[in-house]
């Protein structure tokens, strides 16, 4: 009878233990600040946020990272995690930073939508030849050793409003592959240097969301695709606002011949400012698409700050190579741009873009 016991209450208790750690698993919802800390750090090192419970995955993450799992409770881990990847400290840059200094450095560019393991292997191959094994911080310490032996440099670019970026779009967008509320990627064409500052580099993005779809309909009426700009990311991750204001429309004119000479552009399209489309344009045809590669001009919105890696000398503007824009904030002055007509712009019946 004992035994019988005994069994019931060994059983009973194991019943608790996998219940409670169940519930552990799952106790953190969907959407909360855990959460969705937790997928922006997997998306850096994955690519994509992953599946399963939070330990797990926490778990993985630091073990892919660090070959260890960290000390402490959930909470100052995901801290760790978030400090040690995103934001850094006032005298070590984070991952994001570092990873994205050494491919300027590399390759020229950087490549902020790939997982940070092939943009770790893509580095080994290009600097010896194969991808190596291990822990992916160790990895790229052992990188940035090499590459810069006096260790990462980092300091505050002050980017002003107004200041221009050029960039294409990375996928073609079509009436039938995005929807209204999709987030689409454009890539930066040129590094953005702010008084001797790399602050956003050759491959980092820019974000735009599609505000309307319609398509073909009957009686000749045409598809339409309407994208407003969003947010331009610097190297060291910081985001900003920008949009297609007066100073960038008026550089997508000046520089439309370039434009059609190295690729598509969108410059045909009818661009709407702040009474139109909030800073966005509208492509109309049949069944129009905007074709991966399409060059575009935004302006940021306001004056923004963010980390950023200082070059030695600055050139020149008689001497910057080609694809790099740069500004002297040292001595700032009012743009040679003229204000164009914020009026909605209307074509004229039956014309298509």
């Amino acid at each position: 009878m004992k035994r019988i016991v005994f069994r019931v209450l060994f059983f009973s208790l194991l019943l608790s233990v996998c219940c409670a750690y169940a519930a552990d698993e799952t106790s953190v919802d969907e959407g909360t600040p855990q959460q969705e800390s937790l997928q922006r750090v997997e998306t850096v090192v994955y690519g994509a946020p992953s599946a399963g419970g939070m330990f797990l995955r926490l778990a993985k993450v630091e073990r892919d990272l660090f070959g260890m799992d960290l000390p402490g409770s959930l909470t100052e881990r995901q801290q760790a995690l978030r400090s040690f990847i995103e934001e850094g400290t006032p005298t070590q840059p984070s991952l994001v930073f570092k990873i994205g200094v050494a491919e300027w450095v590399t390759l020229s560019k950087v490549s902020p939508s790939l997982p940070l393991a092939d943009r770790m292997s893509n580095l080994e191959i290009t600097l010896e030849g194969e991808p190596q094994v291990g822990a992916l911080s160790a990895r790229l310490e052992r990188i940035l050793t090499k590459l810069l032996p006096d260790g990462v440099s980092s300091a505050q670019a002050q980017i002003p409003a107004a200041t221009i970026l050029k960039a294409s779009f990375a996928k073609t967008l079509t009436v039938r592959n995005v929807s209204k509320g999709d987030i689409v990627e454009l890539n930066v064409t040129e590094d953005c240097v702010v008084g001797g500052v790399l602050a956003i580099a050759k491959g980092d993005r820019l974000f735009a969301e599609v505000t309307n779809v319609k398509m073909p309909r009957s009686f000749g009426r045409t598809s339409e695709i309407s994208v407003e700009f969003r947010e331009a990311e610097a190297i060291s991750g910081r985001r900003m606002p920008v949009t297609l204001g007066p100073q960038a429309k008026k550089a997508m004119e000046i520089d439309s011949g370039a434009i059609g000479a190295a690729g598509a552009s969108i410059a045909g399209a009818v661009l709407l400012g702040p009474l139109g489309l909030a800073g966005g344009f509208l492509v109309r045809g049949s069944d129009k698409q905007i074709p991966a590669g399409s060059l575009v001009y935004v302006e940021t919105s306001e004056d923004a700050s963010a980390v950023g890696y200082p070059i030695s000398e600055q050139p020149a503007p008689a001497e910057t190579a080609t694809g790099t824009t740069v500004y002297d904030t040292s001595q700032q002055e009012q743009s040679d741009f003229i204000p164009i007509d914020e009026s909605p712009q209307t074509p004229p019946p039956g014309e298509n873009f």
